[in-house]
């Protein structure tokens, strides 16, 4: 069959990640390279696909099959109305706006238009999530009582000296990173109704935070905690424990999410998995069977790529909506201003 043609705009870090992927696919293929850089038009080059300087440029001379948005953050609503009014699918990296008042305005224009856009929360496409949410959808966990998580790891230096907006509030851990986990959380353990939190920036004295501490409290009654900090010489983050990613060092005795439940608990992403037997009595006088969840591990970037072509051909629904990208930023502005404030904030409500 003829692979679906998909070009990239934004040729940064993410951007670069996308071309290599489609570049392994087995049914989609990368159309073209959007980005005003020199090093863009250089990338596409050497990957023997049209260079275009803007989008409007991409889609005055003939759009693709779909587009992926992986440009600034503060272009996303812009560029994906421009996608919008040319009727081009789109995967559009996450956070789908920078604020939510702009991701409430394009969530509407797009259940309006009925646009078929994918946001790239590529933890989604994981296979290890997936098996995670098996285990306690098939009720191993019994009903799930709380969840423990963290994102713990240490941002060098540099990081900040060459992008000094990253010290700025707008920025740090909560906006950049919690975003991710908020997915992930609200995957394995539903949704996020109401969150609490500490902040400091007693390290780095940053006007933005390095470390929080957050509370949630989920529509089935669950509660959470989770510590979040880039200033933490820890392993305890996705990143340095799933393996997914092989730019960053991982420990396979590392876990950075505690699922339990009434009879038992899952700890991911090592799978594993501790269970009260379902003929004994459950006490916590009594041994747990311990055993590890098969499972494998393979790129969700590549795995999200592949659902893309599919939503664009017609052959799927997007694994993760704009309502979900909306949700996750309504979830990472509540633990900013609870952060803040020091109240109880319900994610949507002012």
């Amino acid at each position: 069959m003829n692979k679906t043609r998909i070009a990239v705009a934004g040729a940064g870090y993410i951007g670069q990640a996308h071309i290599a992927v489609l570049q392994q696919s087995s049914t989609c293929e990368l159309a073209a390279i959007v980005d005003p850089s020199p090093a863009a038009r250089t990338l596409a080059a050497q990957a023997g696909v049209p260079f275009y300087a803007s989008l409007e440029q991409l889609l005055a001379e003939g759009p693709p099959d779909g587009v992926v948005l992986a440009t600034p953050n503060q272009l996303h609503v812009a560029h994906a109305n421009l996608c919008m009014d040319a009727e081009l699918p789109m995967l559009l990296e996450k956070p789908l706006a920078p604020t939510v008042d702009e991701g409430r305005l394009l969530a509407e224009r797009a259940q309006a238009v009925n646009a078929r856009i994918l946001i790239g929360h590529h933890r989604a496409h994981s296979p290890i999530m997936a098996k995670a949410r098996e285990v306690i959808a098939a009720g191993t966990l019994g009903q799930v009582v709380s969840v423990m998580g963290s994102a713990l790891f240490f941002k060098p230096d540099e990081y900040f000296a060459e992008a000094p907006w990253r010290r700025e509030v707008g920025a740090g851990p909560i906006l950049l990173n919690m975003i991710h986990e908020v997915h992930n959380l609200r995957m394995l353990c539903g949704e996020i109704t109401a969150v609490q939190a500490f902040a400091s920036q007693a390290v780095r004295q940053f006007p933005v935070e390095d470390t929080v501490a957050i509370n949630l409290r989920f529509a089935s009654g669950a509660l959470g905690t989770f510590l979040l900090s880039d200033t933490a010489a820890s392993a305890r983050s996705w990143e340095q424990t799933s393996q997914e990613n092989k730019a960053y060092s991982t420990y396979e005795d590392e876990d950075c999410y505690v699922i339990a439940g009434t009879h038992g608990s899952l700890s991911v992403p090592t799978m594993r998995l501790k269970t009260y037997p379902r003929d004994q009595d459950r006490s916590w006088w009594k041994p747990f069977e311990c055993g590890v969840v098969d499972m494998v591990r393979e790129d969700p970037l590549l795995h999200q790529m592949e659902h893309f072509g599919a939503v664009i051909r017609g052959e799927a629904e997007p694994l993760v909506s704009v309502h979900d990208g909306l949700t996750n930023l309504l979830v990472t502005e509540a633990i900013v201003r609870a952060a803040a404030t020091g109240q109880v904030v319900e994610p949507g409500r002012h």
